[in-house]
């Protein structure tokens, strides 16, 4: 009697899975995934290598300068993806570092957020404001896919459509005034189209920006010329010599609202080296052109992103 019932007792037991011995790989009885394994398996990283561009200045998916119709990240229409960036431009009279992060949700919609500092170094004397003299600014974009993709569609010229808008907040709403911006705060909206292709390793984009930003909104938006959106185009085209190494340039136009000093329009010659999914560093030559009181700002453009 006693046997019989241990006997039922362990059957019981093991149904139940009290007991049970540790499962092995293989095992056809092994645990479920847990959910750190769920979360991480949404990260699928099934895009082609590259093809989630770089983070640009302003920390949307594009090149160095221009803002791309590309979600950012490796994750395709099943998955997310992620990276995060840091970014540092050397010209003669101002240093700009720049760090963000951004998320790219089912190949469809990005967010993302950067923040943006800029050291005036010695024309922070000469402006009266101290050597040194910093302004921050903080970008938040989102971006959606309209419709069109940029890689798989090569049986068609149309291109990937996205649009965008990101919302910049600058801290020296005081200064910027006094040098005549209309605000410390703006938003610009944009609209990119991307092709790449695959048989040529050619990349090519145009977008076109409604924006008041001056300096990319560092001198606040909107001015003493002029306070009203204008239009403004971005384009790159990149050739890619490997799966893993891409050379390009890219052209911005900007608007020039201020009468302290002509604001030109800004470009840049870059090399973009992908390591892997997860790493890519980006050096580049820009030239900004005339910066308030100092002309002739060019210099060395250097990032590194991590990305899923």
């Amino acid at each position: 009697m006693k046997r019989a019932y241990f006997l039922a007792t362990a059957v019981l037991l093991a149904q139940a899975g009290w007991g049970a011995s540790p499962a092995f790989a293989g095992d056809a009885t092994a645990a479920a995934p847990s959910v750190v394994d769920n979360a991480m398996d949404m990260f699928d990283e099934g895009k082609l290598l590259a093809t989630g561009g770089v983070s640009n200045i302003e920390g949307a998916g594009g090149g160095g300068l221009a803002t791309w119709a590309l979600i950012t990240g490796y994750g395709t229409h099943d998955g997310f993806g992620l990276d995060a960036h840091i970014t540092y431009l050397n010209f003669p009279a101002y240093t700009l570092t720049t760090w963000g992060v951004a998320a790219g949700l089912w190949d469809r919609v990005e967010i993302s957020y950067a923040r943006q500092h800029f050291d005036t170094e010695e024309v922070g004397v000469k402006l009266g404001l101290g050597h040194g003299y910093a302004f921050d600014q903080d970008i938040y974009g989102a971006k959606v896919k309209v419709f069109g993709n940029a890689v798989y569609d090569q049986d068609s010229w149309v291109p990937q459509i996205s649009v965008g808008a990101q919302y910049k907040q600058n801290d020296q709403g005081l200064v910027v005034h006094l040098v005549g911006a209309k605000s410390a705060n703006g938003i610009d909206y944009y609209a990119a189209a991307t092709k790449v292709f695959l048989e040529e390793s050619l990349l090519v984009d145009a977008t076109v920006r409604a924006t008041r930003a001056n300096q990319f909104g560092l001198l606040g938006f909107g001015g003493d010329k002029g306070s009203g959106y204008s239009p403004e185009f971005e384009g790159s085209v990149a050739y890619l010599f490997s799966r893993k190494f891409a050379v390009g340039a890219e052209y911005r136009t900007k608007p020039s609202n201020l009468g302290i000093a002509q604001e030109d329009d800004t470009w840049d010659i870059f090399a973009a080296y992908f390591l892997c999914k997860n790493l890519s560093l980006t050096v580049a030559y820009v030239d900004l052109g005339n910066v308030v009181i100092a002309n002739h700002q060019n210099g060395l453009y250097l990032s590194a992103q991590a990305a899923l």
